[in-house]
């Protein structure tokens, strides 16, 4: 049995629970229980606070976490960064006043600087050679500049929107943040087994993310230029048709390029065209 720690609410903890049901692990949500088992792999969960996961993981408590960047970094625990999970993407970055002007990271010498993220922070600013006054402040951090508490702030930002309703500007991105799967360092070889076994499925829906499933009808003779513009897991399927010049192809395209894809292969003579999403690929 593996224990996974996973924040307990907020939009990692949605990300990871749609993760979690994608891979077909069902696992109960409730606010009352904190540990639950689930019913069909063997796998129970801890709900906790963020800034907790990193080290219950490394100490052992639990086998494995998921937790974001900023908060695996500022802690500093020792645990293994099993597999980033490209979902709850933000950016730690500093931000001033609006109103003040910005002449570069020079700026920042001797100023005062509100963050809830003190170790990532002092990191960053002795590695670009800047002497600054950190104030640690849990909560709001964005409010601190109008109160008079510091000259800037180092924060999470996501779309911006708290930055700008405090009259604040982002100028500095230090660092970008997603969600990561952390492992501790001595997992026994039946744990590892059953971690092998949970990333197995998330590589199968990580796979097919951000890809459609294509079915295309199209001349015989056009195959080897529609092969040229249509990339798939590997190749695509080629059928054979019941009318004599037709076949049938079946890919996998990216749907980041599938607009510009459908309109070559239009003019290639491709018809009926069917287009369907794609739940799980097994690579």
């Amino acid at each position: 049995m593996l224990r996974i720690a996973v924040q307990s609410k907020g939009r990692l903890f949605e990300d990871t629970m749609s993760l979690l049901a994608e891979a077909g692990i069902k696992v109960s949500t409730s606010k009352r229980t904190l540990l639950v088992q689930s019913p069909d792999f063997p796998i129970e969960v801890l709900y906790l606070r963020d800034d907790d996961i990193p080290q219950c993981v490394a100490t052992g408590v639990t086998d494995l976490g998921i937790v974001g960047r900023n908060e695996f970094e500022e802690r500093q625990e020792q645990a293994e960064v099993v597999r980033p999970l490209g979902f709850s993407r933000c950016r730690m970055s500093l931000a001033i006043p609006k109103a003040v002007k910005y002449n570069g990271l020079s700026w920042f010498e001797g100023k005062k600087i509100a963050t809830s993220y003190p170790n990532i922070l002092r990191r960053f600013l002795q590695d670009n050679h800047i002497s600054a006054d950190i104030h640690v402040i849990t909560g709001s951090v964005e409010i601190s500049p109008g109160i008079g508490l510091a000259d800037a702030i180092f924060d999470i930002v996501s779309s911006g929107s708290t930055l700008v309703s405090n009259n604040l500007a982002e100028v500095e991105v230090v660092m970008h943040c997603e969600a990561l799967l952390i492992a501790n360092n001595n997992l026994s070889p039946r744990k590892k087994a059953i971690l092998d076994e949970l990333l197995f499925r998330i590589e199968a829906v990580k796979a097919a993310e951000n890809k459609k499933y294509v079915l295309m009808n199209v001349p015989t003779a056009n195959i080897p230029q529609i092969v040229d513009v249509l990339p798939g897991a590997k190749s695509p399927t080629i059928m054979p048709l019941a009318t004599e010049g037709w076949s049938s192809i079946h890919t996998v395209v990216e749907e980041k390029s599938f607009w510009q894809i459908i309109s070559k292969l239009k003019e290639l003579g491709a018809q009926g065209i069917l287009v369907m999403p794609i739940e799980k690929m097994i690579l």
